[in-house]
């Protein structure tokens, strides 16, 4: 089937893709945060479908900027199933992903990747992307 919006019924199989990304145990909230992003005018989420079953994810938001004339997107997560890596669905999905940027008028593309996943750098370089150095996280307490 390709590339369609991610509905909430999707969940299960999203959950172990995002598993596979070493985020566990997101079955416990993660219809909920699928309703939320589904219903923002500035998230896309995506599915790569094949046999009817979801193979790869791509979650993408897109963000005003006030200083510069275009506006930002960015990759929060892209999973290809671990077993069909390398059969250029990632490509595809990203490549898809840049074109709604571009009609969104987004002048620049980021996504953050976590240091021991080589792989995806190898990846995105391969997709255009180059590397920035600094990159900075603050920790908030979750509420209760």
């Amino acid at each position: 089937m390709g590339i369609r919006k991610a509905k909430v019924e999707d969940w299960e199989q999203i959950s172990l893709l995002l598993n596979q990304l070493d985020y566990p145990d997101t079955g416990t909230f993660i219809k909920e945060k699928m309703e939320t992003l589904l219903a923002n005018p500035n998230e896309v989420l995506l599915v790569f479908e094949e046999d009817q079953s979801v193979i790869a994810l791509i979650s993408i938001h897109f963000i005003p900027q006030l200083a510069v004339k275009g506006d930002f997107a960015r990759i929060s997560y892209l999973a290809v199933d671990k077993n069909i890596r390398s059969k250029g669905i990632g490509r595809k999905i990203e490549e898809y992903c840049t074109d709604l940027a571009i009609k969104r008028n987004c002048d620049r593309i980021e996504v953050h990747c976590h240091s021991r996943r080589i792989d995806a750098h190898r990846f995105y370089m391969r997709q255009g992307f180059t590397e920035s150095p600094k990159y900075f996280i603050k920790m908030l307490s979750p509420s209760e």
